[in-house]
C-alpha cells in the first residue's frame, strides 16, 4: 500500500463558485485515492512520512484540453493570420515532416517537457496522421506521466495532397492503431480523431464514429470554431444548420467526445452538447490569436455544459494553463461587453476550477482534492512574488499565481498518486 501525505498550504475548487483552502493541512492519499484533507495529521496515518512544503501552495494537476504536439514546432509564429490561411501556411507543412521519426523524437520531447515543467498532468492531444510518429508521442507522453488521450489524425478530403490519406487507408491504419495500443498504457490511451468536419468526408465520419463505438473511446475534434470552417460545413451539409447536428449523425457526440473552442453555437447545438454530455475545451488564447472569436462561456456554464481550458498550442504559444485561465477571465470581460454588460464575466475561483475539476472530469474523478479522487497536484513556490510586507490571503497569493506564474513555480508535480 502506497501512502503519499502532503503538508502545505491546500487550495482547490470542489465547486466553481469559490477556493476551498485549508491552511497548512494534510493532504493524505492512499494507492493513488486521496482520503481527505486535514488540519491534523489522523492518528492511523502517524507512522507515514509526510512531506512537508512549508508554506508553499499545494493545488490540483492543470488539465489541457486540447492541444496540437507537432504544432508544437512554430509555436509563435504565424498569428497574424486567421485560421484556414494559418493552416495553410504552417499547420499543414510542418505536420507533414512528422513521417519522420528523428525529427518527431526531437520535437514530441520537447513538447512533453514543457506540458511537465509547466504543471499538466492531464491532456487531450493531436498528434498527425502517421501512425509511428503517433506510438512515438504516446510513448514519450507515459515516460513522462502524463495522462493522455492522444489522436492520430483523420483526414482525406480538402487537405493537402502529402497529408491526404483515402478513407479505407484512415479507417484500416486507425483501427489497427488502436488495437496495438488501447492497453499498452498505464496513463495514455488512444482517441478517435477527426481533424474537423471540413477534412473529412461522410465515410470517414461514419467509419470513425463505428470505431469509437466499438471500441469505447474518446473522440476529439473541433466544433464551430471559425466562421469560414463553418460555412464549408454548411455547404457539405445542407440538412443540418450546424455543426453538432452532423457529428451527432455519425454518433462522435457522447459524454467521452472533448469537442474544442465551440464559438459560435446554435441554440439546438448548446442543448445537443449538454444533452450528450460533451466536455468543450475553451482555448482563449488562440481563439483570439487566430481571430476566430469569443465563445459564449458564461451561457454554457449556466446550462450546466461541460467546459475546461485548453492551451491550443499553436494557435495558442504558450502550454501554461495559468495563462489559459487568466486569458479566460479576459476574454470573458470581452464578452460581457459586448453582450451589453449582460453575461457576467468569469471569477478567478471559476478560471481556476475550469483549468483543474473542469477539465479533470473528463478523465474521472480528477483535478480536485475530494476525497475519492485521484492523486495528480502541483506544488507551488511564490516567494518572488510575495514579501511580509504584502500580507496577502492564500486566495490572493493563488490569484497572483495565476497572472503572473511559469514554470519556475512548480517545484514539485504528482501525477496518479506517484511525484513525476
Amino acid at each position: 500500500m502506497s501512502t503519499v501525505i502532503l503538508k502545505g498550504n491546500i487550495i482547490h475548487t470542489p465547486t466553481k463558485e469559490k477556493f476551498e483552502i485549508v491552511p497548512d493541512g494534510y493532504l493524505v492519499s492512499v494507492d493513488n485515492e486521496i482520503r481527505g484533507i486535514f488540519t491534523e495529521l489522523p492518528e492511523k496515518y502517524a507512522a507515514c512520512p509526510v512531506t512537508d512544503y512549508g508554506d508553499r501552495l499545494i493545488i490540483p494537476g492543470l488539465c489541457d484540453m486540447h492541444l496540437h504536439a507537432p504544432q508544437f514546432v512554430y509555436r509563435g509564429l504565424g498569428l497574424d493570420l486567421q485560421l484556414m490561411d494559418w493552416l495553410d501556411t504552417y499547420a499543414f507543412p510542418t505536420e507533414a515532416r512528422f513521417q519522420d521519426l528523428s525529427y518527431a523524437k526531437i520535437y514530441y520531447e520537447a513538447f512533453a517537457d514543457a506540458l511537465a515543467k509547466n504543471g499538466t498532468t492531464r491532456a487531450v492531444i493531436f498528434g498527425t496522421i502517421h501512425v509511428p510518429a503517433t506510438e512515438l508521442l504516446m510513448d514519450i507522453l507515459e515516460e513522462k506521466h502524463i495522462g493522455a488521450c492522444v489522436g492520430k489524425i483523420n483526414m482525406d478530403t480538402l487537405s493537402p495532397d502529402y497529408l491526404c490519406e483515402t478513407a479505407e487507408q484512415s479507417l484500416r491504419d486507425t483501427k489497427q492503431w488502436i488495437l496495438d495500443t488501447k492497453n499498452r498504457y498505464k496513463y495514455v490511451k488512444p482517441a478517435v480523431t477527426p481533424r474537423f468536419i471540413p477534412t473529412c468526408s461522410k465515410e470517414l465520419l461514419e467509419g470513425l464514429g463505428q470505431l469509437a463505438r466499438d471500441f469505447g473511446l474518446p473522440v476529439h475534434s473541433h466544433q464551430s470554431e471559425d466562421i469560414g470552417e463553418m460555412q464549408i460545413v454548411r455547404e457539405r451539409f445542407p440538412e443540418y444548420d450546424n455543426d453538432g447536428d452532423v457529428y451527432d449523425h455519425f454518433h462522435l457526440l457522447t459524454n467521452q467526445t472533448v469537442m474544442a473552442h465551440f464559438i459560435y453555437p446554435t441554440e439546438r447545438e448548446l442543448e445537443l452538447v449538454k444533452e450528450r454530455g460533451v466536455t468543450i475545451a475553451h482555448c482563449p488564447q488562440s481563439n483570439g490569436n487566430v481571430a476566430a472569436g469569443i465563445p459564449p462561456i458564461r451561457r454554457m456554464l449556466n446550462m450546466g455544459i461541460k467546459v475546461g481550458l485548453g492551451s491550443d498550442i499553436a494557435g495558442g504559444y504558450s502550454v501554461c494553463i495559468f495563462r489559459a485561465m487568466a486569458e479566460a477571465v479576459y476574454l470573458s470581460k470581452l464578452k460581457w461587453l459586448e453582450s451589453g454588460k449582460q453575461d457576467a464575466f468569469l471569477t478567478i475561483p471559476e478560471a481556476f476550477y475550469l483549468g483543474t475539476r473542469g477539465g479533470g472530469q473528463f478523465f474521472g474523478k480528477v483535478g480536485s482534492f475530494e476525497p475519492g479522487f485521484e492523486l495528480d497536484a502541483l506544488v507551488l513556490d511564490d516567494a518572488g512574488f510575495t514579501t511580509s510586507a504584502d500580507r496577502l490571503s492564500l486566495e490572493e497569493r493563488m490569484e497572483r499565481i495565476i497572472h503572473l506564474a511559469d514554470d519556475r513555480n512548480i517545484v514539485a508535480r504528482y501525477a496518479a498518486g506517484e511525484m513525476a
